[in-house]
């Protein structure tokens, strides 16, 4: 079932409060390399740092009173983690965050830092959903999933719904996907808002699950997820896959060093700092640039959230 229209706009209204309208940047030297008119919607700007506090947000925002006063619960190694926890202090709202043991420190720290009550797992999937469960159990607090839940996807489409309201006359919307909620939320503002727009999503060739469920219309899982991009490692859901099968255009496969020369130029080009996973989209772009010469792209950078000590240049 596809998130109508009203649901994008009422969640829109919902989270403006409590969240940033991310600035877009472009830069001529970027514009002249790609061969397009590109307008980036700076989510490294987004408190905490990434587009995942406007999902957060929203899926907190639809509990009901009893729910809140109970808590919500995730498994994140990052962004997501974050989100909810300074979504849930904002809302006055307890958090209790699974996060793998092997999760970069600077991550935790921030968790903690926004009020995040952090139970560490083993890093497999099994080991932080059954953590999760536990605590779900223990405390009646509500589950959050940070890619697969409608809440935080129609959260997540408020990025390029405010790009498409200030730029309606875009030709195409990348992004990165990795759980899918973002390439999904995106691809309803492109629906919604737009004339004539394509949604394209930018995926590492390392963990191209997105890119063969396309191909074959049915989930798939990656057996490695061996690549720089630690947003995109995830894979998608039930919830979201439907909306990425009926809206999303295409999903474009990067290398390891494209990723690594997107993100170059946009620290060193643009003077702003964005994770790998962020350039994905712009590395999608410049991978097959001559297709998209003379259009008008916007690119979502996803978040800036990055381990300076742990740089891939």
């Amino acid at each position: 079932m596809i998130p109508t229209k009203i649901e994008v706009e009422e969640a829109c209204e919902r989270i403006k409060p409590y969240v940033h309208n991310t600035p877009v940047l472009k830069s001529s030297y970027l514009n002249e390399l790609s061969g397009a008119e590109i307008l980036f919607k700076c989510e490294n700007f987004q408190k905490m740092g990434a587009f995942k506090m406007r999902g957060a947000t929203n899926a907190i925002l639809q509990l009901s009173e009893e729910q809140k006063k109970a808590g919500v619960v995730t498994h994140s190694s990052g962004n997501f983690a974050q989100a909810l926890s300074l979504a849930a202090k904002n809302l006055g709202v307890k958090a209790y965050i699974v996060m793998p043991e092997n999760a970069p420190q600077v991550k935790k720290e921030a968790v903690k830092g926004y009020g995040g009550i952090i139970t560490e797992s083993e890093s497999t999937p099994i080991a932080r959903e059954n953590e999760a469960e536990r605590i779900q159990k223990e405390t009646g607090a509500t589950f959050i999933h940070p890619s697969n839940d409608k809440n935080v996807i129609l959260g997540n489409s408020t990025s390029a719904a405010e790009l498409l309201q200030s730029h309606p006359d875009l030709d195409y919307v990348f992004a990165p996907v990795g759980g899918g909620g973002l390439i999904a939320g995106t691809s309803l503002s492109v629906k919604y808002f737009s004339a004539d727009c394509k949604t394209i999503g930018g995926e590492p060739f390392e963990v191209d699950d997105a890119f063969r469920s396309l191909k074959s219309g049915k989930i798939e899982f990656n057996e490695t997820t061996n690549t720089i991009a630690d947003g995109l490692k995830t894979f998608l859901g039930d919830v979201n896959f439907p909306i990425i099968k009926e809206l999303v255009s295409e999903i474009i496969r990067v290398e390891e060093v494209e990723i690594i020369t997107a993100m170059k130029l946009i620290w060193e080009r643009m003077k702003i700092i964005v994770e790998p996973s962020s350039a994905v989209a712009f590395a999608a772009l410049l991978r097959e640039k001559e297709r998209f010469r003379h259009k008008k792209v916007g690119i979502v950078i996803s978040g800036g959230n990055v381990d300076l000590k742990n740089l891939p240049f």
